[in-house]
């Protein structure tokens, strides 16, 4: 069935999930985590905080573009059929939903971390010593730092920024029928919790929220509180910037600005509040009554970890120490030759990060390196990747990096690094307006001899070394002379707008990836109607697009076996009857937060195979990486190499039954059940076992266990 059959046949609401509602979807079985008695309870405290965290982040971009189509009453219609009206009420319907859900799991996370002597108590409930202690906390570390505003003609209501935590107070003179009401804004700068009391068995906790409201006659000594009510609001902080702006940094730097004075797009209350002080807020803030969200339990829950900051081996996962690159002993730990002799990949976290900054390191400090290019998307201020980056300017190489100060929330910083970076003399190029520069790659000149060799690295996840220890994600370094024409031929096109033809080998979004990854799909379409064994395994973050998704249902009509492993975003409805019977959609939240995008093709064979056709990317299937953003789609072709990715980390992500939810065509995720004695985790299989790549004569030695798929063309 073609795509005009299938468009005829079913309509856009029976062929595709609301992406937003998927979204939240993924944020439930994130929540969900903090409710999973398998895993250690700091560990169940951390996902509770993952969950609020992505709301905070859901809220100031996905709700607040909901909210400005609204208020500029566009009428356009979501992928499924919905107009934004629709969209926003199906989203603060689910919202308060899971919001239900996380003051459960919130009472009853508490309730344990009690009996594990953590307690989060009450001013009023504190002994006389406790309370002693407590108010020369409040005197001298937090009393300091407070700005008390009244609100009245001399005094209009202070600007609140995002995120922000206040307190709303209705004050009666003493003595006197005058009364006023009161902003505290509280400083972020403060600790959410205050521990209180001296025993080292047991640890005593007060939210800074309930500090200032115990002690507010030490900053009102003249009035008495006749209302008190804690508040949050999410501000809207998508950026917008004139594509054509002749200073980019300049036109964000404006923009940031904007960013802090964006509309409400959520007021967050304890349940009980005040509601004359509720109707105060409301209306000073001008919030309509569907954006306020009351809380049963903490306002601010993404603070919730830091009760959980200590290391403690009977409630947290046990420490992993990430393998090292072994092959690189067997050549001196010496980068270049190690690649020289083969491609070597590197899974993350499961293998150490450091691999990727010893090869920049190697790079910096080599008298035969005369050059290097650096994309940098996400990265710290301090991190030994631009160290690296420096510390080659220095030594007089010439060093470009490619900086997309569009990253979203990390503008400002990579604005930041920008101009550390110029002052040593690397030259910064700020990519294009119009697109992201997503892409993920390192590049080396070296001379050896009289010829210069080019070698590259080429990831699916950010240069960032933090994250680098809980994302999954994939380093690929080589020298393949094909595949390196190809990224210097990308550097020139992000660099000086050289668009690049007759690529060798890699595709380019928006040039031709999404070219590339239809024509392997139709390759499966012809191999199934010629009844010869074809399948489609992808790993990736988010399936939004919907020209890839249709293609897929054409696929699955042709009788392809599809498998998609997405942890996200997912708007493809699997399993319906005449449109996607073949398709089986999984996504794994676990430990490690998987974040690799792997596409397989069977190419006539069945998979798994050293004849399959297998790409590693940086771009997930949305219109925004084929469209709108600049990323790379790498061929696997070493056969070491090939059989890792696919043999070993894609079959891996098909096993799993521990930490999978499978995705039905009711647009429900339901749980993977198992039997304790038919358990398969992934990220527990590539703790354990050593990949095959990157382990040279050790791989002899140590074998990791072999991976089988049983029926899995069914």
């Amino acid at each position: 069935m073609n795509k005009s059959l299938i468009e005829n046949k079913f309509s856009n609401q029976d062929r595709f999930i609301n992406r937003e509602i998927s979204w939240l979807k993924f944020n439930e079985r994130v929540l969900l985590e903090a409710n999973n008695k398998d895993i250690p309870l700091f560990e169940r405290v951390k996902f509770l905080s993952i969950a609020g965290s992505n709301l905070d982040e859901f809220f100031m971009v996905r709700v607040a573009g909901l909210h400005s189509q609204i208020k500029q009453d566009v009428e356009s219609l979501s992928s499924d059929g919905l107009t934004p009206k629709e969209q926003m009420k199906g989203v603060i319907k689910k919202t308060k939903e899971l919001l239900d859900l996380q003051n459960k799991i919130y009472k009853n996370l508490i309730n344990l971390l009690e009996k594990n002597k953590i307690t989060l108590s009450k001013p009023d409930l504190l002994n006389k010593d406790e309370k002693k202690q407590l108010h020369k906390i409040f005197l001298e570390e937090i009393y300091p730092l407070l700005t008390p505003s009244a609100i009245d003609p001399a005094h209009p209501f202070p600007f609140i920024g995002n995120k922000e935590r206040s307190i709303v107070l209705n004050l009666q003179k003493k003595n006197k029928n005058k009364t006023l009401n009161s902003i505290i804004v509280i400083p972020k700068a403060l600790q959410r919790f205050i521990k209180v009391g001296s025993s080292k068995k047991a640890q005593k906790y007060i939210v800074i929220d309930d500090v200032i409201n115990f002690f507010i006659s030490d900053i009102f000594p003249d009035h008495i509180p006749t209302g008190k009510m804690i508040f949050r609001i999410t501000r809207d902080s998508d950026v917008e910037i004139q594509e054509e702006s002749e200073d980019l940094v300049q036109s964000f730097e404006l923009a940031l600005k904007k960013r802090r004075t964006g509309d409400i797009v959520r007021l967050e209350i304890l349940e009980n509040s005040d509601q004359q002080l509720v109707s105060f807020i409301k209306d000073k803030l001008n919030v309509v009554d569907q954006y306020i969200y009351s809380i049963s339990g903490l306002v601010g829950i993404q603070d919730i970890d830091q009760l959980c900051k200590v290391r403690d081996s009977k409630h947290s996962f046990k420490p992993f120490k990430p393998r090292q690159v072994e092959r690189l002993k067997e050549y001196n730990d010496n980068f270049f030759e190690t690649i020289k002799k083969k491609d070597l990949i590197v899974h993350h976290p499961f293998e150490t990060f450091d691999a990727v900054i010893e090869f920049l390191n190697q790079a910096a400090n080599d008298k035969k390196v005369l050059a290097i290019k650096q994309t940098l998307y996400r990265t710290t201020l301090d991190s030994p990747i631009v160290r690296a980056l420096i510390t080659a300017a220095e030594y007089g190489k010439v060093v470009t990096a490619v900086i997309e100060i569009k990253a979203r929330f990390d503008e400002e910083s990579n604005i930041q690094l920008s101009r550390s970076l110029e002052k040593v003399g690397v030259q910064i190029v700020y990519g294009f307006a119009k697109y992201k520069t997503h892409a993920k790659s390192s590049l080396v000149l070296r001379k050896e001899g009289s010829k210069i060799q080019t070698y590259f690295h080429l990831g699916t996840g950010n240069y960032h070394p933090v994250n680098a220890k809980i994302y999954t994600d994939l380093s690929l370094f080589s020298c393949n002379k094909f595949i390196a024409a190809d990224v210097e031929k990308f550097f020139n096109y992000v660099t000086g707008y050289a668009k690049p033809k007759n690529l060798n080998k890699i595709a380019i979004s928006p040039i031709n990836l999404r070219e590339t990854i239809e024509n392997c799909i139709n390759i499966e379409i012809k191999n199934a109607k010629k009844n010869k064994p074809s399948q489609i395994w992808f790993k990736l973050n988010s399936l939004v697009d919907n020209k890839i998704i249709d293609k897929l249902y054409e696929a699955s009509c042709a009788g392809v076996k599809i498998h998609l492993f997405i942890r996200g975003i997912c708007c493809l409805r699997p399993g319906v009857k005449g449109l996607s019977e073949n398709i089986i959609v999984k996504s794994i939240i676990g430990r490690f937060l998987e974040h690799s995008r792997i596409y397989c093709f069977a190419n006539g064979k069945l998979m798994p195979s050293r004849n399959a056709k297998v790409f590693m990317s940086s771009a997930d299937m949305m219109p925004r990486n084929l469209n709108r953003r600049v990323e790379l789609l790498i061929p696997i072709e070493n056969k070491t190499v090939h059989e890792q990715v696919l043999d070993q980390i894609m079959v891996a992500n098909y096993l799993d039954n521990v930490q999978s939810w499978q995705l039905d065509s009711d647009k429900n995720y339901n749980k993977i059940k198992y039997a304790k004695n038919d358990s398969f985790s992934a990220h527990e299989y590539f703790m354990k076992n050593p990949s095959l790549s990157g382990r040279g004569k050790s791989k002899i030695k140590f074998k990791p266990k072999k991976l089988q798929l049983l029926n899995f063309s069914k």
